[in-house]
């Protein structure tokens, strides 16, 4: 291993520029050294966008590279555990998109074969490694007895063929907007179990929509809310009501653009903004810290199980299938 983090990515989509290529030009510990694709020309013309030095014409071939250290997963849900698994296979760190897996199995599976091979697998909720996200769970401290936990994160997606909406590839908007809204919930309030829940579906077995309604061991309640089309086309907020206030944050997911978290707390109001420096780059920096140094960080594989179960049990309880590996 050297001083830096050389990674590798796993196809050339959307996301790479802002979630890795960008963060990486101002780490001085991460090196974007080599990128595959299905079709290399599409490789080779990223590459050259991006000032990447080598293309590799396949994932395989991107996995025997020596000068790799960690690879960046922006597949589709329904890949991610292959891959995750394959890299850590080929001795790779793994920094992989959300959901790490497709079902809690999967994502079971994942977790065991990262804790034998030592090696870091981190899921890519860049928010958690924000700023805002690390205050949260003081500020709920202060609030007393929990009373109801609350996240909801909506945005229009009108692309119907967007590979968010394939059965095939483990779609639907619990897996997407959804996961966030479970890692969310489950980090202001414990670990829920669901209650009910209801789906608007998009293609037979694909939600675009999605509302769960949660029970904590402790006996207060939750309420998750995902959509990539529905009437509540831009919600990006939670919530947490406690004994001796309330909590109301706005865009915890991508504070960069904006946010602002509210207390109210035995009759004062108080509002708190943090820097908008992009959630990526304090992630990527993470990740550097994990593999080189061994520092500890919450995103684990271990803790992409805990939502999944989460996940998996939505879809069971509003009558859907769970999604599968690709």
């Amino acid at each position: 291993m050297t001083d830096h983090v050389r990674i590798g990515v796993l196809g050339a989509a959307r996301i790479v520029p802002a979630a890795l290529v960008r963060p990486g030009r101002s780490a001085t510990a991460v090196e974007v050294s080599a990128v595959a694709a299905r079709d290399a020309g599409r490789a080779r013309k990223f590459a050259d966008r991006f000032g990447i030095a080598r293309v590799h014409g396949s994932y395989e071939e991107l996995l025997d590279d020596p000068n790799v250290d960690a690879v960046y997963i922006p597949l589709p849900n329904g890949l991610h555990g292959k891959w995750t698994l394959a890299a850590l296979a080929a001795g790779k760190h793994v920094l992989c998109e959300k959901p790490l897996a497709a079902n809690a199995d999967e994502a079971a599976e994942v977790a065991a074969a990262a804790r034998k091979s030592g090696l870091v697998v981190m899921e890519a909720f860049h928010y958690r490694y924000h700023p805002l996200a690390l205050r949260l769970p003081e500020v709920v401290a202060e609030l007393g007895e929990l009373r109801h936990v609350e996240a909801r994160l909506c945005f229009p997606l009108p692309r119907f063929k967007d590979i968010r909406y394939s059965m095939e590839l483990a779609g639907g908007a619990m897996m997407d907007a959804g996961s966030y809204a479970v890692n969310l919930v489950r980090l202001l309030g414990g670990e829920p179990e669901v209650r009910s829940a209801r789906a608007l579906v998009k293609e037979p077995g694909v939600d675009r929509a999605m509302r769960a309604e949660l029970k904590f061991p402790e006996g207060h309640t939750g309420t998750v809310v995902a959509s990539l089309w529905s009437r509540s086309l831009l919600r990006l907020s939670a919530k947490v009501l406690g004994a001796n206030g309330s909590m109301q944050v706005l865009n915890p997911f991508a504070p960069q653009f904006g946010h602002r978290l509210a207390v109210k707390l035995n009759g004062h109001r108080r509002v708190e903004r943090f820097e908008r420096r992009p959630s990526y780059e304090y992630q990527l920096a993470a990740f550097a810290d994990a593999v080189l140094h061994g520092k500890p960080f919450p995103t684990t594989a271990d803790d992409a199980v805990a939502t999944m179960r989460v996940v998996d049990d939505t879809y069971r309880a509003a009558g859907l299938p769970m999604r599968r590996p690709s």
